[in-house]
């Protein structure tokens, strides 16, 4: 009974110390010391701790933000952890719908979750770990309804298998690099829809940009940060032509009989001493500076369809430039596509290009209020006809206030989308003005 007491005391002693930061002792015996002797050595208090604080973080109005997910470390094996977190992020919006057919025009309010997420990661040791998600991204948006869960990532990685961070591993649903933005977490993004032609990248080489795939990955002093990967290509119901209409949809609805492997890769570069990227994320919080330059080039050959357009080669060059200098942040990307179907039911393919540009100044004196702005532009099917306008442009405008990081945010925007004249005529695409009030909880 009394090592029983003497236990529950020693366990209640070591939690509190551990909770101030103070190092314990033990001796041969397993007793417990707050004070270093002879024949004492330090107890590993790191391994017994539940770790969630972000420490470099700046102090929020509501306190430091988080860490990405609550750290659990195993007692016995300082290598094996778990990390468990939540994330959602809901939107209030309206949105009026200009049509070019006047007597089509709507206008209507929509509230829906932009996205829930449960993430779990696992250390099995040093070099080898295991990350994954589960979603229901846009429940109630629009008429779609609660929807339903899905896997997001979901990807062993196998870190410094070599012990150089040059040489790193992820194996199966993990993202490849087709855009900065995509990349980023999404709580990490300055705002929670990112630019149409970065959602169509995602697509256009593998499903989501995360279809199953082999990865290699490193960096060099983090000056020089590559990717190279091989996987599974495009998946049907992410298939569209110039004029955003699915394969599936078409009117004599088709699909994706076989394809090749996708297969590429991408290179950045922060080529100033000090200006290194340590992370891809669009927040900073007026915290430093970083500078990069990157290029990429992905593939997926022989897409054979059952639709008249036959089979497709997509290709896809990303380039990305991006910058921060403590308040003020900026990126911006170019795309490439080749092998778009201009219409389904026809022949003809050919090419697609746009950018896209974003800013952002947070106020750290005024409680970290952030204005930014986005804009867009995207010419949906470059080899189009005299007189075919296949443009799109996109303006957002808004405003973050990151109460507690990316922890806990609200945000304000304003978001004006406009097509070109044939988008509109033929394909029946309405220009659309939305405002939205946005929050997010995320750790």
């Amino acid at each position: 009974m009394k090592r029983i007491v003497l236990s529950s005391i020693t366990a209640l002693t070591m939690a509190t110390v551990a909770s101030a930061n103070v190092q314990l002792y033990t001796d041969s015996n397993g007793q417990v010391f707050t004070t270093p002797a002879e024949n004492r050595t330090a107890l590993d208090m790191a391994s017994k701790k539940i770790t969630i604080v972000d420490k470099e973080s700046p102090e929020f109005l509501l306190g430091k933000q988080t860490q990405i997910n609550m750290n659990f470390a195993a007692e016995d094996n300082a290598d094996m952890w778990l990390k468990a977190g939540v994330r959602i992020q809901g939107t209030f919006e309206t949105k009026d719908k200009d049509y070019f057919d006047n007597t089509k025009d709507i206008d209507f309010n929509d509230a829906y979750l932009r996205r829930v997420r449960f993430e779990v990661a696992a250390g099995f040791n040093k070099w080898t770990s295991f990350v994954m998600d589960v979603r229901n991204d846009k429940a109630n948006y629009e008429q779609a309804g609660e929807g339903a869960f899905n896997v997001g990532d979901a990807y062993v990685q196998i870190k410094k298998p070599f012990d150089t961070s040059l040489v790193n591993f992820k194996l199966f649903r993990a993202k490849i690099d087709v855009s900065r933005t995509e990349t980023s977490k999404s709580a990490l993004t300055v705002h929670y829809d990112r630019p149409h032609i970065a959602d169509e990248a995602a697509q256009y080489i593998t499903q989501n940009r995360r279809g199953t795939n082999a990865q290699m990955f490193g960096d060099w002093n983090k000056k020089v940060h590559y990717q190279v990967a091989m996987g599974d290509g495009v998946q049907e119901s992410g298939l569209v032509d110039a004029t955003g209409k699915k394969i599936t949809d078409a009117k004599t609805p088709a699909k994706v009989e076989s394809q090749d492997f996708f297969y590429g890769g991408k290179v950045k570069l922060s080529p100033f001493s000090g200006w290194e990227e340590k992370e891809v994320t669009e927040t900073y919080f007026g915290q430093g500076q970083h500078f990069t330059l990157g290029a990429a080039y992905w593939k997926t050959n022989n897409i054979k369809t059952s639709d008249t357009v036959g089979t497709l080669d997509h290709e896809l060059v990303n380039l990305e430039i991006s910058a921060h200098y403590h308040g003020l942040s900026m990126s911006a990307e170019y795309f490439g596509f080749d092998g778009v179907a201009k219409k389904w039911g026809t022949t003809e393919t050919g090419k697609s290009n746009g950018w896209y540009g974003l800013a952002e100044y947070v106020f750290v004196d005024l409680g970290y209020i952030a204005p930014f702005v986005r804009y867009e532009s995207w010419d949906k099917y470059s080899d189009a006809a005299a007189g075919e306008d296949y443009d799109f442009t996109s303006t957002v405008a808004g405003v973050n206030w990151y109460l507690m990081g990316n922890s806990i945010k609200a945000g304000l925007s304003m978001q004006k989308d406009e097509y070109g004249t044939t988008l509109r005529e033929v394909a029946g695409k309405a220009d659309e003005t939305r405002v939205k009030l946005t929050t997010q909880f995320f750790f």
